[in-house]
């Protein structure tokens, strides 16, 4: 399971056995949500945070800290798919401790 980011007590990261559309997991206080990064001609046209099957989703500010996260590193995100995914490479999880604007 890459992690992705830890950010402000929001882990983001990957399931090891992921199916497309391109996506993360936001985790926090035993309560988890997707966000799902929809492209097309491989550009980012739309990002699409839904539940998790079992798990309470995220609410709050937990929610708007992992729709802010994904927001401003979507590219990064598909970046870190793709090398995880495509090309086999160990993904570097990032510690961001400052609230992105």
């Amino acid at each position: 399971m890459p992690k992705l980011y830890d950010y402000l007590g929001l882990r983001v990261f990957f399931y090891s056995t992921e199916h497309e559309p391109v996506h993360v997991h936001g985790f926090k206080a035993g309560r988890e949500s997707k966000a799902e990064i929809i492209l097309i001609d491989g550009r980012i046209v739309e990002i699409r945070i839904g539940t998790v099957q079992g798990m309470r989703p995220l609410e709050g500010a937990a929610l708007a800290d992992f729709q802010r996260l994904v927001r401003r590193r979507a590219l990064d995100i598909v970046n870190k798919w793709v090398d995880f995914f495509v090309h086999h490479r160990q993904i570097t999880s990032e510690r961001i401790t400052q609230r992105l604007k």
